[in-house]
């Protein structure tokens, strides 16, 4: 989805607000107008991530994700091969009260074409998919204790 039209309408748009004003306005607005495209670019962007999010979660058997490919965002749109059915593995609290944290996760362009792909063979998206994983993850992990600390011994070199 090309973004440009939206940017360039929102600088014109201050641009003519602008205008009624002084000189010294009129130069400041279009200092705003010329740097403004990089947060307009995401504002607009996390406005689609969250459209999508209510869209997934408004239909059983499909996902809405944004993805971003250079400057752009694109909508992808993922069904699901077999009907809503009950989850398979861990799945994340079911506490519906609970809190829901957004995060940023970078990944390698192939580690995240797997995902997608495992995502889509479980038939789920692929935030559902991330979620089951860390779950199972937490599970399967033991309780780590400190490493060190009060009354913990400690051994190795150093070099000064």
């Amino acid at each position: 989805m090309d973004l440009s039209q939206y940017v360039d309408a929102l600088r014109a748009h201050l641009r003519a607000t602008a205008a009624a004003g002084t000189e010294q306005t009129q130069a400041t607005a279009g200092l705003l107008a010329d740097t403004l495209e990089p947060a307009v670019r995401l504002a607009l962007t996390d406005a689609l991530a969250a459209m999508a999010a209510e869209v997934t979660t408004a239909l059983e058997d499909t996902a809405v994700d944004v993805v971003v490919r250079g400057r752009d965002p694109e909508v992808v749109v993922t069904r699901s091969a077999a009907p809503a059915a009950a989850p398979t593995g861990p799945a994340a609290p079911a506490d519906d009260d609970e809190a829901v944290a957004r995060i940023s996760l970078r990944l390698p362009e192939s580690l995240k074409t797997r995902a997608d792909a495992a995502a889509a063979a479980a038939g789920v998206s692929l935030n559902t998919w991330l979620v089951r994983a860390v779950a199972t993850g937490l599970q399967a992990a033991p309780p780590t204790a400190p490493r060190s600390g009060p009354g913990r011994r400690m051994s190795g070199w150093a070099r000064s």
